[in-house]
């Protein structure tokens, strides 16, 4: 004879959270769910129980009675990428904050992608979209009447909010200390986008050349990562007339091109000069620190968080970038080489 099924252990409910702890069932709720204060003994007393029993809520229940599922989504373009996952990190710590939680999926930066995983989100029952696109106009009518919020996103886009940073006023804060240290030539390293279109800190650092007098140097274009940044650099250093300076996309795309400098025996900022964009953790230990325009995630991803739970009226909201100094610009060491901060 085969062996007997163990019996499955009944299913822990909130009412015998309440026989054990002494209280009822409602005040159960309140220490779950957080929704009333009560005393500190029958707040220990119902959380001993729970423990002990090993209570789980039903949040399927809860998410059906709230008409609520408590649960942001959020696309990303590259989830292997430093920026996108402290951007998302920063909604997730806002979201936290509000009582929800925050699913995170990869479109590998493609509109297909970004649809795709849109409808995945949506038929989770999330409380809202958080879409970081490819695209500077992605068509946000194709995702019909869900709640949507275009993060990271520069350009106007009507119908939908929109949170981002200023790229353009970046790349011009960029341009214009490389100016300040007496850089007269100032090449561009750009990030290639799906659609081929130039984005804002190519507009920037176009503005931002002419506007000081200044020689445009040459100008290449390659993947928003370290590996792109080597390859474009690459490419640069074989091609011949470097500039004395550079304004780098992002700073995945400058350690890439620091890596690619150091090979072939280029100094920077010695003989080369950089600023990159984003203030990623790395950029602070990196040879030499990178001096970077730092964007507000924490601001943006609170912002983010705000509008779509919010209820209100579409808008877009820009946030203003920094620049922070360190040695790969031309400024002493200690100005600014330490870590960056979040939060």
């Amino acid at each position: 004879m085969g062996e007997r099924a163990k019996p499955v252990a009944s299913t822990v409910t909130r009412d015998d959270v309440a026989r054990l702890a002494g209280v009822s069932p409602a005040v159960v709720s309140y220490v779950v769910n957080g929704t009333k204060r009560l005393t500190p003994e029958t707040t220990a007393r119902v959380n001993d129980a729970i423990a002990k029993l090993g209570y789980r809520p039903n949040r399927a229940a809860r998410s059906l009675r709230l008409g609520s599922s408590e649960t942001l989504g959020i696309v990303l373009p590259d989830t292997s990428n430093a920026f996108f996952m402290m951007l998302s990190q920063a909604v997730e710590l806002a979201a936290a904050d509000r009582g929800h939680g925050l699913l995170v999926v990869n479109s590998d930066g493609t509109r297909a992608g970004e649809a795709a995983r849109l409808d995945r989100l949506a038929a989770r029952g999330v409380d809202g979209l958080i879409l970081c696109s490819s695209v500077a106009f992605p068509d946000v009518k194709a995702f019909g009447s869900r709640p949507l919020l275009l993060l990271n996103q520069y350009e106007r886009v009507h119908g939908v909010h929109t949170v981002g940073v200023d790229l353009l006023l970046g790349a011009k804060l960029a341009v214009e200390h490389l100016a300040d240290h007496g850089h007269r030539r100032i090449g561009l390293l750009a990030g290639e986008t799906s659609e081929g279109d130039p984005d804002a800190r190519e507009t920037g650092w176009v503005e931002a050349v002419s506007e000081h007098g200044l020689q445009r140097g040459p100008v290449a274009r390659e993947r928003f990562s370290a590996a792109g940044g080597y390859l474009a650099a690459q490419r640069l250093i074989e091609d011949g007339a470097l500039p004395s300076a550079f304004f780098v996309a992002s700073d995945q795309m400058a350690l890439g091109m620091l890596r690619a400098f150091h090979e072939h025996g280029i100094r920077v900022p010695e003989d080369i000069a950089i600023v990159s964009f984003d203030n990623v953790p790395d950029s602070a230990y990196s040879w030499p620190p990178l001096a970077t325009i730092a964007q507000p995630l924490a601001a943006m991803g609170s912002a983010a968080v705000d509008a779509l739970l919010s209820g209100e009226e579409p808008r877009r909201r820009l946030f203003v970038p920094s620049l922070v100094r360190r040695v790969s610009c031309g400024c002493p060491p200690g100005e600014g080489d330490g870590a960056p901060a979040h939060g």
